[in-house]
């Protein structure tokens, strides 16, 4: 599990942005500063609210050398199709990162066994 002040581990997960599918590792990252927003599930009432204000500072974020990731174990085919359906969600420009095996939610400790869904944890990592 992931610690404060230890360099976390690698993971290559797939995500949906921009109208495509691609994949990625954390270490891409390398030198910039990474926000990963972890969250329960697509199609969800409350979700829509925090990821849509994080999309309002995507931006902001960018100039500040910093890019935002939201995770969860939906898949990206759910990720595009909330993407396509969600006025809110479809304001989101930074990807939307999949994780249906639950692999990177458990590292950061958010993942509930029971339920096969993520808690919300917010987790920053800095360039280094």
């Amino acid at each position: 599990m992931a610690k404060v002040g230890q360099k976390i581990d690698d993971f290559e997960l797939e995500f949906y942005q921009n109208d495509k599918i691609q994949k990625v590792k954390l270490s891409d990252f390398v030198g910039k500063w990474l926000v990963l927003l972890f969250y329960p599930a697509d199609f969800t009432f409350v979700c829509p609210t925090e990821l849509e204000e994080a999309a309002a500072y995507y931006e902001e974020f960018k100039k500040a050398g910093a890019e935002v990731m939201c995770v969860r174990t939906d898949t990206v085919f759910a990720h595009k199709a909330w993407h396509d359906q969600s006025p809110a969600i479809g304001k989101i420009l930074y990807p939307m990162a999949a994780d249906p095996t639950g692999k990177l939610c458990r590292y950061f400790g958010t993942y509930l066994e029971h339920e096969g869904l993520s808690l919300r944890g917010t987790f920053i990592i800095d360039p280094d």
